[in-house]
């Protein structure tokens, strides 16, 4: 199946609320997701996206894919026996994709469609999500150690396997095999690895779990001393996540105050925490790569999952049912409704994720609203303030 190509599905659609126009990547009877917000599926330079779909497969045995925006055309890029993990990771112009399956970490030359095992994790650990460094040059990623959880939709098991886990590490490897090591252990289960944008030898991790029951989320850590450092020391009402680094090398995340265990289910509700009657404000802030607070923005209400342009000027959040674009540029959150998305929230992988492209214009996400999941891209253009 490797090299087979595929007619293009895009369509246009109106927002039944806003008006404005959406374009539908995927349709049929196929499931479809994008990367991670933290590593973003556009291709810089290209007109071209890398996405996962199950397609010519059995439903969620996920292979990868590439999308041509402009004709809608997509070529399978690769064609796994083993179920893909949802860790994958890419170079920015698209030409290396690095995914786990089968216990090994991979790396696939899209130009060649030729894949190479650069790193075959101990069957005792789980690999957890990749991430490239700045040069391109290294690959960093978390394993947690197997325990007898079984997870499922609606964050079935999340908690579980946060009390359960008690050994980890973050371990790196060159894009060619070369010079695998750990650079920490760690007792807390670890996840959300991901290399400064602007600096090889700096990067982050989380200690996993529900928001309100970890004490600590967010660790910076030094990769040449092997030293770890707390972003933001968390209070008793500090409830934190969904970090990610901006392009100019800062630090955002999202704190939704008391009571709040940073899940949504497809009932609309957290899956471990009840939000207390006194409500506190939540709010997103930026870090230094030291993990001192720089400023902080107040929030009318949280959303699910953020990204930010390059300016670090306007967000994209999703809501219950919706997509905001959130203008910060004065200090405080301006939002208005993008569109509606409609997911379930059952899977993660049917997480909208939303995910600027290079530009700061296009937004990426996924809904499985109607059943299947699909990519969906709106021109945030579109938006006046």
């Amino acid at each position: 199946m490797i090299g087979k190509k595929y007619k293009s599905k895009k369509k246009t659609i109106v927002d039944p609320k806003t008006g404005y126009k959406i374009i539908q990547l995927t349709s049929g009877e196929t499931n479809n997701y994008h990367f991670y917000f933290t590593e973003n599926s556009f291709i810089k330079g290209r007109n071209e996206i890398i996405f996962f779909s199950d397609r010519g497969s059995p439903e969620f045995h996920y292979n990868i894919f590439s999308m041509d925006l402009e004709t809608g055309e997509m070529i399978q890029l690769s064609d796994t026996t083993a179920p893909m993990r949802h860790t994958s990771t890419k170079s920015k112009d698209g030409r290396y994709v690095f995914f786990s399956s089968d216990n090994r970490l991979k790396r696939l030359d899209t130009k060649t469609l030729e894949e190479l095992v650069i790193y075959e994790s101990d069957p005792a650990f789980v690999m957890g999500m990749a991430s490239l460094n700045a040069s391109e040059t290294r690959i960093g990623f978390s394993r947690n150690e197997k325990v007898n959880i079984v997870r499922g939709k609606n964050y079935s098991g999340f908690m579980e396997t946060m009390f359960a886990t008690k050994r980890s590490a973050i371990t790196v490897v060159g894009i060619d095999g070369f010079n695998p090591f750990d650079v920490f252990t760690g007792t807390h289960q670890l996840a959300h690895f991901q290399f400064a944008a602007d600096d090889d030898t700096i990067g982050m991790f989380c200690h996993e779990g529900p928001w309100n029951l970890v004490q600590q989320r967010i660790w910076i850590i030094d990769l040449l001393s092997r030293t770890v450092t707390p972003c933001f020391r968390q209070k008793q009402d500090d409830c934190i996540g969904h970090e990610f680094w901006t392009q100019d090398g800062l630090i955002f995340f999202d704190n939704r105050r008391a009571g709040h265990d940073g899940t949504i289910t497809s009932d609309k509700k957290q899956a471990y925490a009840q939000a207390p009657e006194e409500r506190q404000t939540p709010y997103i802030g930026f870090a230094d790569r030291r993990g001192n607070i720089l400023r902080t923005i107040e929030m009318p209400f949280y959303c699910n999952h953020y990204h930010g342009n390059s300016t670090n000027t306007i967000l994209v959040g999703d809501d219950v049912e919706e997509l905001q674009l959130i203008n910060i540029s004065d200090g405080t959150a301006r939002m208005q409704p993008l569109c509606f998305h409609g997911t379930s929230w059952a899977w993660s992988s049917s997480h909208c994720h939303p995910t600027f492209d290079w530009q700061d214009r296009y937004v990426l996400y996924t809904s499985d609203y109607g059943g299947k999941h699909n990519l969906y891209m709106i021109d945030t253009e579109q938006v006046k303030w």
